[in-house]
């Protein structure tokens, strides 16, 4: 091929919460760079993975999972995951396969009724259901919308991966490479660093913590030798209550979330980290857009 012939674009990923949108742009990326967890709503702001063979160069945007807002935050949320449908040249429709088709897919079909863009159908999670049961499921997307492609996934196993990314080449526009090989990522390593410990405590914490919490980088630096960093970071929680629960008995959640993040940002940074965690409560701090904006959450940006 050609450099002329060379093809880059965008494709936004959009969805229901936990389809597993991230899961999948962590696997074509080859990289941690979206945190993954069971409860929906985790991405919040639109984060981009960027994937660089030879030939091509494709520029996913993995976007919150579109839902009824019930804070600003939510607004928010939908605001970044509607506005990316006017910037991408590909649009991929994530589905989970277990969960059926249900009134969350009916209103994200009626947004992609007004664009232009192909939309590709990617069902996810298909190692979870029978074949038969697939090709039902299909029928039943396929009367809903006039998808340009219909490919079924496993994010998690990585079936068809390569074949979604095949077609993916095929409709992109010829174009520049926008970012350089080695980079995954638009975003930067504090960014990533606070998403990886926001990750733990979701993780962690379950049921008692919900999506009430937002960590912000206080400091982050590498220390004379070189090889250590030092990162100092805070949760935000909205009440006293979850603030105890993630400092745990005698610290012990704290640790633990430490630990595990610990882990995940040397992988990241390839180096030494000294983190040191702090809990603050700022109540009712998802409906504010002071303290919304100082979390990072910035309309303007989107």
């Amino acid at each position: 091929m050609t450099k002329e012939e060379y093809r880059s674009g965008f494709v936004s990923i959009i969805g229901r919460p936990n389809v597993g949108k991230s899961t999948f742009l962590n696997k074509v990326v080859g990289q941690k760079i979206a945190i993954m967890s069971d409860k929906p709503q985790t991405t919040r702001n639109k984060i981009q993975g960027v994937y660089t063979e030879n030939e091509a160069q494709i520029i996913f945007i993995d976007t919150p999972g579109i839902h009824k807002p019930k804070h600003k935050l939510g607004d928010f949320m939908m605001k970044v995951a509607q506005n990316t449908l006017k910037e991408v040249d590909i649009v991929l429709f994530m589905v989970n396969v277990e969960e059926g088709f249900g009134r969350g897919d009916e209103f994200i079909i009626e947004k992609l009724k007004h664009t232009n863009t192909p939309v590709f159908l990617t069902l996810n999670k298909i190692d979870q259901v029978h074949p038969d049961q697939l090709l039902a499921i299909i029928e039943e997307y396929k009367l809903k919308h006039d998808f340009a492609e219909i490919v079924p996934i496993s994010a998690l196993q990585g079936n068809n991966i390569e074949t979604l990314i095949g077609l993916i080449k095929k409709y992109l526009p010829e174009g520049p490479q926008y970012y350089p090989e080695n980079q995954v990522t638009d975003h930067p390593e504090r960014f990533i660093v606070t998403e990886l410990i926001r990750e733990k405590v979701l993780h962690l914490t379950r049921e008692e913590v919900p999506h009430s919490i937002a960590v912000v980088m206080d400091a982050m630096e590498r220390r004379d030798d070189g090889n250590t960093v030092y990162i100092s970071a805070t949760v935000i929680v909205e009440r006293s209550s979850q603030k105890g629960i993630i400092i745990g008995k005698q610290g012990s959640m704290m640790k633990e979330i430490g630990k595990r993040a610990r882990q995940d940002i040397e992988a990241l940074l390839g180096s030494k980290v000294f983190l040191e965690l702090w809990v603050k409560v700022q109540k009712d701090w998802r409906n504010k857009m002071a303290q919304l904006r100082d979390y990072g959450f910035r309309e303007d940006e989107y």
